[in-house]
C-alpha cells in the first residue's frame, strides 16, 4: 500500500485526430508527421527524477499495431496492456490487465505507487473512453490534424464544457504547425468541472480501490528496472473489447 492511503496519479490522454476525429486506419496513422511523433515521445517519456517512470496504457489492438522497434524509443516507461482475451504477457509489455480498473489498482500497489509519476493513456478508443470517465483524468493532449483522412478508428466524443481547451499550456507549442503539406496544432484540454458521477467515484474508499492481491493482473517481477519479458505470447482477438 502506498503511504497507507490512496495516492492519486495524474491520468492523461494523448492522441492526434483529424477533422472527423479519426485517429487511425488499418492499424496505422494515416499521416506522416515526424514532428508530432517527436512531441508524443517527449511528452510521454518525461519524468522529473532519475529512477521514476511513467505508466503507458494500451488496448490490445493498439499495442499490436506497433513494430517491435517502436518500444525502444520509450525510455522511462512501464507498459500496461489491457485485454479481455490475452492469456500471456505480450513481448515488450510489463503488465497485462483485464480491465481499466485493474490497471488503476495496479498503479496503487508497491512498488509502482512509488515509481510511477504519470499514467498516459495512448489508445485505442475503448481505453480512451474509460479514461475520460475516470476521476483521475485531468488532461487531454489532443493534436488537431487540420485535414481530412480516411480513418476506421476514432477518438471518442467528450464533453468540452467539462474539459476546457487551454489557450496556452507549459511546454506545448502554441503556433499552428505544418509538415509534409499537413497543418496541425497541439491542443490541451483540462478538466475544470467535476461531474456528479466523477464526484461519486472520487468518494470511493481506500478499501474499495486497494487490494493486497494483484487481481486481474499478469506481470513480470518489478524488483529491478529491467523487468524482462515473457516470450512467445499466445493471444486471441475474438471477443476482446480493447480492439
Amino acid at each position: 500500500m502506498c503511504a497507507d492511503k490512496v495516492q492519486r496519479k495524474p491520468l492523461r490522454l494523448i492522441a492526434a485526430a483529424c477533422n472527423n476525429m479519426g485517429i487511425g486506419k488499418d492499424g496505422h496513422l494515416p499521416w506522416d508527421l515526424p514532428t508530432e511523433f517527436k512531441f508524443f515521445l517527449e511528452t510521454t517519456t518525461n519524468v522529473s527524477l532519475p529512477g521514476k517512470f511513467n505508466m503507458m496504457v494500451w488496448g490490445r489492438g493498439c499495442w499490436f499495431s506497433n513494430p517491435d522497434s517502436f518500444f525502444s524509443m520509450l525510455p522511462n516507461v512501464l507498459h500496461v496492456v489491457l485485454s479481455t482475451t490475452l492469456s500471456t504477457l505480450p513481448e515488450h509489455a510489463h503488465f497485462l490487465c483485464q480491465d481499466f480498473d485493474s490497471m488503476i489498482s495496479l498503479a496503487l500497489l508497491q512498488p509502482l505507487c512509488d515509481l510511477v509519476e504519470t499514467i498516459w493513456v495512448v489508445g485505442g478508443p475503448r481505453v480512451y473512453q474509460e479514461a475520460l470517465m475516470h476521476p483521475w483524468c485531468e488532461l487531454v493532449f489532443l493534436t488537431d490534424i487540420m485535414a481530412d483522412f480516411d480513418c476506421d478508428v476514432f477518438f471518442p466524443q467528450f464533453d468540452r464544457s467539462i474539459f476546457k481547451k487551454q489557450q496556452r499550456f507549459p511546454g506545448v507549442p502554441n503556433e499552428i504547425q505544418e509538415e509534409n503539406g499537413v497543418t496541425f496544432k497541439y491542443e490541451v484540454f483540462k478538466r475544470e468541472i467535476c461531474s456528479a458521477e466523477v464526484q461519486t467515484n472520487m468518494a470511493l474508499s481506500e478499501s474499495e480501490i486497494m487490494s493486497d492481491e494483484w487481481s486481474g493482473v499478469t506481470h513480470n517481477n518489478m524488483g529491478t528496472k529491467d523487468v524482462g519479458v515473457v516470450p512467445d505470447s499466445a493471444y486471441v482477438t475474438e471477443g476482446d473489447i480493447y480492439v
